[in-house]
């Protein structure tokens, strides 16, 4: 345990490692779904022209991840050296300590503030870039639009005040997202019982692909970032099998734009299609 803890601990200095995690992520499931699709992509020109979109705004969100690291660390600091957040009026232990920031980071930096982009209008104009994509697979986990990132970040700070989370525990929870993130993304067809299992506990690609349906209520629904218990206990829940299930945007954005890059960086700050 105390090499896992130094491990992370220092992890965050490391950025090769940390995008190692990343890049073995997208590979493994990029692999994966080209051999067992759930759904059949219609991409407008091939994959990787699709892809080369979506990593334009991978690379702007890590970028904007860099300075956000740096008020990360300021704050995981203040709470250890005030005794701030939950981990520290409980005292936990180390295992405790994980538990309790990893459940709360996901609820603030996954669930919260997905749920919120969606009620807000302005909010939502941000967050269509994400659902504006038409084809869903590992690439589109990273598909944020520059403001989402900082929103997303704000949250995410929010989380760390609130658990305490030391350095150790904000970067173990970090890798998860990174790795949960690619896994619910992926265009990849597990068997009925897998997928079902996984779901009562954390995301399970299923469960995601319906929050990426075109129309409401299921657009609605299925929040979560690792965990799944926040949509089940708070009510977001849904199903949908996903041979009804299409992508994309039934208003707001022309389908058929999907892959245009400046476009979808420009539409949030102009007029939405009705």
């Amino acid at each position: 345990m105390n090499g896992i803890i130094q491990y992370f601990s220092t992890l965050e200095n490391r950025p090769v490692e940390r995008l190692a995690f990343l890049v073995a992520g997208l590979l493994i499931f990029w692999i994966i779904e080209g051999s067992i699709p759930l759904i059949q992509p219609n991409y407008k020109r091939n994959k990787y022209r699709h892809a080369a979109v979506n990593f334009g705004f991978t690379i702007i969100h890590l970028v904007i991840h860099t300075f956000l690291a740096l008020i990360i660390i300021l704050i995981s600091d203040w709470c250890r050296a005030q005794s701030f957040g939950l981990v520290y009026w409980l005292n936990t232990g180390v295992l405790a300590t994980i538990i309790i920031s990893v459940f709360v980071l996901d609820f603030f930096g996954g669930w919260l503030v997905h749920i919120t982009e969606h009620k807000v209008p302005l909010l939502w104009r941000f967050h269509i870039v994400h659902h504006a994509d038409n084809n869903v697979d590992v690439t589109t986990g990273l598909r944020h639009h520059p403001v989402e990132s900082v929103l997303r970040g704000v949250f995410f700070f929010a989380g760390i005040f609130i658990s305490g989370a030391p350095m150790y525990a904000v970067m173990i929870f970090q890798t998860f997202l990174v790795l949960f993130t690619a896994f619910e993304h992926a265009n990849i067809r597990l068997p009925a019982w897998m997928d079902n299992a996984i779901s009562w506990l954390f995301v399970s690609p299923n469960m995601h692909k319906v929050h990426h349906h075109w129309k409401q209520p299921y657009t609605d629904s299925n929040y979560g970032a690792v965990f799944s218990i926040w949509d089940r206990v708070l009510g977001t829940f849904l199903k949908l099998d996903h041979t009804q299930i299409r992508y994309g945007l039934d208003r707001h954005y022309p389908n058929e734009k999907d892959e245009d890059f400046m476009q979808l960086i420009k539409k949030p700050f102009g007029r939405l299609v009705k």
